[in-house]
């Protein structure tokens, strides 16, 4: 039977909404004992170049940890478990980004996806050419500043740092308590590194890691939803199911970076439905034909600076477009 669109192609995903425990926990595991023996790595081998690909290693693996983590946060995978909530608790402390914050945020951005003029939580903000160029120029550079290059490259500071963690906290601090305490567990390890390992661990571990996963999460949100081809919408005119196919790419990428990327480049089925388990995400590209018609990105360098020049929506061109 032909699937259709909308409806019918999120019912057609339901079968495979539902998790295998001993998978979850087989991936949840085996990633976390790879981090662990990265950062083993950078403390205790004594070549200089092993350390710093271990450095490197632990920043790659740590984003593969967060996409774990963000499925558990969806309640995809290991829900009701008391020694999951624990692990996946304490590493959105690691990760700078604590569970108040980011389940509330990215909630509300798989509600929204590709709404014009709704609140850019969980999401880069989105202008209209319009709306843009009747900006004071404090609004612009202020808008401009978040789409940055640099403020993505950056991520650990912009977005993870701030953003997550000293924004929240001071937005509500009861709410969003554990966002201080993520800023304090990871400045305190950061100096004791320092004042005791010395500045080249301190680099290596407390550093370098944190720069990289960062970077590539930052840029992965960014081009999920803005890459050539992307649709936004009025909020009278939004629907969920085009948002998903319409909204939101299909990161094409070697073995390699699906592995790091724990196959979130799959993020127009992750937005259909958003219960699929990681590891089933190519499982669904597979079984449904329309699922393979998505709009579609990669990490090539021209992919990448062609993301990088979409700065606002033209309505009258139904693209994004730059502001020159």
């Amino acid at each position: 039977m032909q699937i259709k669109s909308g409806r019918e192609l999120i019912l057609a995903t339901k079968p495979f909404a539902k998790e295998i425990p001993w998978k979850s926990w087989y991936f949840t595991l085996s990633t976390l004992a790879i981090l662990m023996a990265f950062f083993a790595g950078i403390y205790f081998l004594n070549n200089p170049l092993l350390r710093i690909a271990c450095s490197i290693g632990a920043g790659l693996t740590m984003v593969r940890m967060f996409v774990i983590y963000h499925d558990h946060q969806h309640h995809t995978i290991l829900h009701r478990s008391l020694p999951a909530d624990v692990l996946f608790k304490l590493y959105g402390i690691f990760i700078l980004a604590p569970t108040s914050i980011w389940k509330r945020s990215h909630d509300y951005h798989h509600n929204h996806n590709s709404k014009l003029f709704s609140a850019s939580i969980g999401s880069y903000p989105i202008m209209t050419k319009q709306k843009f160029m009747q900006s004071s120029k404090a609004e612009q550079r202020s808008y401009l500043f978040v789409r940055h290059p640099l403020t993505i490259l950056f991520g650990y500071l912009t977005m993870f740092v701030y953003g997550m963690c000293v924004r929240s906290f001071l937005s509500a601090p009861k709410r969003h308590w554990d966002s201080l305490v993520a800023l304090v567990v990871h400045f305190t390890i950061g100096v004791l590194i320092f004042v005791y390992l010395g500045w080249f661990t301190w680099l290596l571990a407390a550093v370098i890691p944190f720069l990289v996963a960062f970077m590539i999460g930052a840029y992965l949100f960014y081009a999920q939803h803005n890459f050539p081809g992307v649709t936004f919408r009025e909020k009278d005119e939004w629907c969920y199911e085009e948002a998903a196919m319409s909204s939101s790419s299909y990161m094409v990428m070697n073995p390699f970076w699906k592995w790091v990327t724990a196959n979130i480049g799959y993020h127009h089925i992750h937005h259909i439905n958003s219960r699929i388990p990681f590891y089933r995400l190519p499982e669904v590209m597979s079984s449904i034909p329309q699922l393979q018609k998505a709009k579609t990105t990669t990490l090539n360098p021209a992919d990448i600076i062609a993301c990088f020049r979409l700065k606002v929506w033209d309505p009258s061109t139904n693209s994004m477009v730059g502001v020159k």
